[in-house]
Parts: structure tokens; C-alpha cells; sequence
């Protein structure tokens, strides 16, 4: 099995960033991955993704160093476990409000006896050629990370960044901007930005890493000054849509 870089970076506290693919394109995956991206989150919670597309996007990542991650379309243990199946090396949960959902959802990422996860990781481990070290080494292998975009997470902050196996929890603005009665049009918002920068606090000294998103170069740099680790520079397509409109406005049309 190959080392998850990712995790190990964020164990570590250093930087790593990534991008979030929400076009469902194995060719972008496989340019973002072969440009250099750290890590790379196939979404499929907001788009028509099937099992074998997502199958292709992670194939199509095959022969770089980018970790891949699945974003999964619920905290569902068929689709945690079937993403990891198909060779993800980090999940990435939406919705999470609670400790306990915390808890079942690591759970999810381990096979008995630490946790309820069961065998049968085809392609993740090279169709059997690697069910040895698969085996041993899954469980301290995959990136657990939630999605820190409910009232509910935020106000159970600590209690969620104490359960073991907790790797990462990225801020979801638009979601959280929405269940706080705040316009996510309006991003960024200074109430957001307060729970980013507690989240922080309370998280690093537990051993998890806060991630946090940037659409320029200068906002790059901005969130790594103020410390945050996981840092997702995109989506791709506002990538697309930004550099389409830069061409336009040069254009003068």
C-alpha cells in the first residue's frame, strides 16, 4: 500500500494543498494530480458521479503522488467503505453534528478488532496482489476527514476533535454560512472567519488539522500566515471559471 503522504504532512503540521474536482472529469483529476496537487477530493455528493466513475477519476490519479480522497454523498458506512474499496485513500464526510457520528464514521475506516469495516478492498489492494500489507496497514493509512459545516459540529467542537482517528475538519462556508441565517454570497464573512480561527485552536492542540479554502494566489498565502494546514485551492471549476474570465476581460469584449 503507498504511504499517504497527506496524513503524514498533517501529523506532521505541514502545509498540503489540494483541490476539490467537481466536474467528474478522470482528465482534469489527471492533470490536477500530474500538476502537483498534494491531495485531490472527487465530490460526489453534489453531482451524478457513479461507483464507475469514480472508479476512473481515482484510476486516472494512478502514477502520481496525489492522495485521493472521496467526498461521499453521506456518512453512510456502504459509501465510506466502497470509496475506500475502489482505492481512496482519505474520505471526506458532510454533514456531521455529533461525537457518536464521528465515532461510527472512524469506525467505518478500520477493519475488527478496531473497527467494523469488512474485507474486500479489490482494487485497493491491487486485486489481492497486496492483501498483506493492506491488511496491516489500511487502518493508520486513511485520512478521516469531516466536514465542519453544521451548528450542531460547531458548538460540539471539542467533544468531535477528541475522538480518536480524526485526521481533519474542513470548513464548509457555504453550508455553515446557510445554517447560521447568513448569505454564503456574501463570502468572506467575518462570523465564518471567527469559527475558522477557534476551530484552530481547539482542534491543533488534539491533533487535527483545520482545512480551510482559497480561490488566489494571495489568499493562499493569507491562509497559510494564518496558520491552517489543509488548504484547498479551487474547485476546479471556479479554477476554470476564473481563468475564462481573465482571458475575456483581457479581451475587452
Amino acid at each position: 500500500m503507498k504511504d499517504n503522504r497527506v496524513r503524514q504532512l498533517v501529523k506532521a503540521g505541514k502545509p498540503a494543498i489540494g483541490c476539490f474536482l467537481g466536474l467528474g472529469s478522470p482528465n482534469v483529476a489527471e492533470l490536477m494530480a500530474r500538476a502537483g496537487m498534494d491531495w485531490l477530493v472527487i465530490e460526489t455528493e453534489h453531482n451524478g458521479l457513479d461507483s464507475a466513475e469514480i472508479q476512473q477519476m481515482l484510476m486516472a490519479m494512478n502514477g502520481s503522488d496525489a492522495v485521493p480522497i472521496v467526498r461521499v454523498p453521506n456518512r453512510d458506512q456502504v459509501y465510506i467503505q466502497r470509496a475506500m474499496d475502489m482505492g481512496a485513500m482519505g474520505i471526506l464526510v458532510p454533514g456531521v453534528r455529533t461525537a457518536d457520528e464521528a465515532r461510527a464514521i472512524v469506525s467505518y475506516t478500520r477493519f475488527p478488532p478496531n473497527g467494523i469495516r469488512s474485507w474486500g478492498p479489490l482494487r485497493a489492494s491491487d486485486y489481492t496482489l497486496d492483501n498483506d500489507d493492506y491488511l496491516e496497514r489500511a487502518d493508520d493509512n486513511i485520512l478521516v476527514c469531516l466536514i465542519l459545516e453544521t451548528r450542531d459540529a460547531v458548538e460540539n467542537l471539542e467533544e468531535i476533535c477528541d475522538v480518536p482517528g480524526i485526521d481533519v475538519l474542513t470548513i464548509g462556508p457555504w453550508d455553515l454560512s446557510l445554517e447560521l441565517g447568513l448569505d454564503p454570497r456574501k463570502l468572506p464573512l467575518p462570523e465564518i472567519e471567527d469559527i475558522s480561527r477557534k476551530a484552530l485552536e481547539i482542534a491543533r492542540p488534539r491533533g487535527v488539522e483545520i482545512g480551510v479554502s482559497a480561490g488566489t494566489p494571495d489568499g493562499l498565502r493569507e491562509r497559510q500566515r494564518q496558520g491552517f494546514t489543509f488548504i484547498q485551492y479551487g474547485p476546479d471549476y471556479n479554477l476554470f471559471v476564473s481563468a475564462v474570465n481573465a482571458g475575456l476581460d483581457a479581451f475587452d469584449r
